[in-house]
């Protein structure tokens, strides 16, 4: 751990998800810089005798392979006798109450632009709860335990001598024939709401809803992910945007900008706009909390406050026909790269003989990628997996890493991959085996592919949340006494990011939002044995009506319920002769053939007559053998 003086602050917190995005600039990296853990979701506390490290359980393994065990503590977020960090903040500050004389508050230390607002109201209720319960404090003061403060810069910063700059990649306009929907015309809907909802000012704070809501898509600024560091205030009579002018030089941006009348602003100037909005009688500013800095929130009173989703949120997770028909032409040229992929890595490792270590799937499947019409950069960071370090569950291959293996025939392997095109964005994962697998893989396979087909199929009725479907790709693993620890699926932004809320399938049951038409999920069950393999099959789904016929606004506002189904993205063929198809019903081994056809039909047509990978496609999407193994 790196050591530094905590001024006169009691805790330092470290938390990079600046963006309220899953990545960040390499510049605010902060918690990787002071920890040496790489994943993309942990926050750090550091008092004077302790430092600890909160995750999720998808990191679990990876934090403990990264943290240097004689300085941090991993917390894991989510088991039942693991605390929270506000809880666990209010039970250090009821013990440092108790212990010191004159009785004096927890000061905690925060930097507001790096944590959320919601965080700091969590923190608040935490003390007072505690304060009433073991201290009998009475309600409203709770200060007296515990404050927070922050006065203070970022404390890593001073230490981290060779931080990057802050990237200025420019923007870069998003087509129309992509967007669907033009900025004038959000910016239209944006206001309606908002008068709806009597705000004077809207703030968008996170960047791919900036992006979204603008237009405009940026490469560089944030790995993997096509967003621009920025903030955009809308007003009734004004659009402004926030951000280093390096980013909006181009003459095409310029124009496309001014055409919608968005004003350019400092970036650093966003907090005192907000603030200064706030000094005129009867202002609100609509903004969700869940996924703003305390800094911003700090200077909205309550009364000049409206905090719920945005009115983009909504909009950008609701795909239009452009922005879907983009996204089925991403999945069609991925399936293409994979099957090119793929049969240079049969011929390698059957064919030659050969070991291929993780750094090199990494790299050719980026290759094949990379020669798609519009490919752009990965969608995340890809995850090749041999053996053991499949059950890694956001593992990534280095060759500085002592972790890194070689695939053969021996071990499977697990894919996670995807990429960023102009017109869309993909995520797929599939498990391979070159070799025999054992029964008991085999059977773990089996069960999950049966998960990923049980959510695959349902038909279910409006105002559904996807937690309700969560068990349905769980109940196989159940029946035998076993599960995974992430969630069924994720939200999939259009040429945007691969991770995109609100909406999920897991068995978190806090998240509400229900499912609509025009989404876009991941269905990806999986089983990881630690130290032994992981398994995780993964499709993109987009939701339409049942009755197509809903799709026109006359029968979509009609009284009649209305039902939803998934229809498959993702065109890339699941290995059959891992299946014991003893354990397969007749309509799963149908559901299988189908979707092989559908595959090879899509495909194929893009693949040179007679090519290894045209060759791969068609074996592999052979009709499943129903005469058992």
């Amino acid at each position: 751990m790196r050591s530094f003086s905590f001024a006169a602050c009691r805790f330092l917190y470290c938390f990079d998800r600046l963006f309220f995005v899953e990545y960040v600039p390499t510049a605010y990296e902060r918690r990787a810089f002071l920890t040496g853990f790489k994943g993309s979701a942990g926050t750090a506390v550091i008092t004077q005798d302790a430092a600890c490290l909160w995750t999720d359980s998808r990191y679990w393994n990876e934090a403990g392979l990264q943290l240097d065990p004689d300085c941090w503590t991993l917390q894991k977020a989510g088991l039942a006798d693991t605390l929270t960090i506000p809880k666990w903040l209010a039970a250090a500050a009821v013990k440092k109450y108790g212990q010191s004389d004159p009785q004096t508050p927890l000061k905690v230390g925060m930097d507001p632009f790096v944590h959320a607002a919601s965080f700091a109201k969590e923190l608040e209720t935490a003390f007072a709860e505690a304060a009433a319960d073991e201290l009998n404090i009475a309600d409203g003061e709770a200060t007296k335990i515990g404050v927070l403060d922050t006065s203070n810069e970022n404390l890593v910063d001073p230490i981290w001598t060779d931080r990057p700059e802050v990237p200025t990649s420019p923007f870069r306009v998003h087509p129309m024939e992509y967007a669907g929907v033009s900025l004038e015309d959000k910016i239209a809907a944006v206001r309606k709401e908002m008068k709806e909802k009597k705000a004077t000012m809207t703030v968008l704070c996170t960047l791919d809803d900036v992006a979204y809501f603008l237009n405009m898509r940026a490469m560089g600024d944030i790995d993997t992910c096509p967003v621009g560091i920025a903030y955009v205030t809308v007003e009734a009579d004004q659009i402004s945007l926030y951000c280093d002018p390096r980013k909006v030089e181009s003459s095409a941006v310029q124009s496309h900008l001014n055409d919608a009348g968005v004003t350019i602003k400092p970036y650093d100037s966003v907090v005192a706009e907000v603030d200064a909005h706030c000094q005129t009688a009867g202002n609100k500013v609509w903004i969700d909390l869940s996924r703003a800095n305390y800094a911003l929130s700090a200077v909205i009173p309550e009364k000049s406050l409206i905090n719920s989703q945005n009115a983009v949120t909504p909009m950008k997770a609701c795909k239009n026909d452009a922005e879907l028909e983009g996204i089925r032409k991403a999945h069609i040229v991925d399936g293409v790269a994979m099957a090119k992929f793929m049969a240079w890595l049969t011929e390698e490792i059957v064919g030659k003989g050969r070991s291929v270590s993780e750094v090199e799937i990494d790299e050719v499947l980026t290759s094949c990628r990379a020669e798609q019409p519009g490919f752009k950069e990965v969608s995340f960071p890809t995850i090749a997996g041999v053996g053991p370090n499949g059950a890694i569950v956001h593992y990534r291959a280095s060759t500085d890493s002592d972790l890194m293996r070689h695939l053969d025939t021996a071990n499977p392997i697990l894919i996670d991959s995807g990429g960023q095109y102009e017109y869309g964005t993909t995520d797929v994962t599939r498990t391979w085996h070159f070799g025999k697998p054992t029964d008991e893989f085999v059977d773990y396979y089996t069960r999950v592919l049966k998960g990923n087909i049980g959510v695959d199929v349902m038909q279910f009725p409006e105002n559904t949340p996807g937690f309700v479907l969560d068990v349905l790709a769980r109940q196989n693993l159940w029946a035998i006494g076993k599960d995974y620890g992430h969630g069924t699926g994720h939200g999939v932004g259009a040429a945007l990011n691969v991770h995109e809320g609100p909406m999920g399938i897991s068995p978190r049951w806090t998240n509400k939002e229900v499912l609509k038409n025009g989404m876009v999920l991941s269905n990806e069950p999986g089983y990881y044995e630690d130290g032994k393999f992981g398994i995780r099959i993964e499709n993109l789904m987009e939701i339409q009506y049942v009755n197509p016929g809903h799709n026109n606004a006359e029968e979509e506002s009609s009284s009649e319920k209305k039902f939803f189904k998934f229809s498959k993205l993702t065109m890339i063929p699941i290995q059959t002769n891992l299946i014991n198809v003893d354990l397969l019903s007749a309509d799963e081994m149908n559901w299988l053939d189908s979707y092989h056809e559908e595959v090879l039909e899509k495909v194929s047509p893009h693949l040179d007559e007679g090519s290894p990978a045209l060759q791969w496609l068609q074996q592999s999407c052979k009709p499943i053998d129903r005469n058992g193994r």
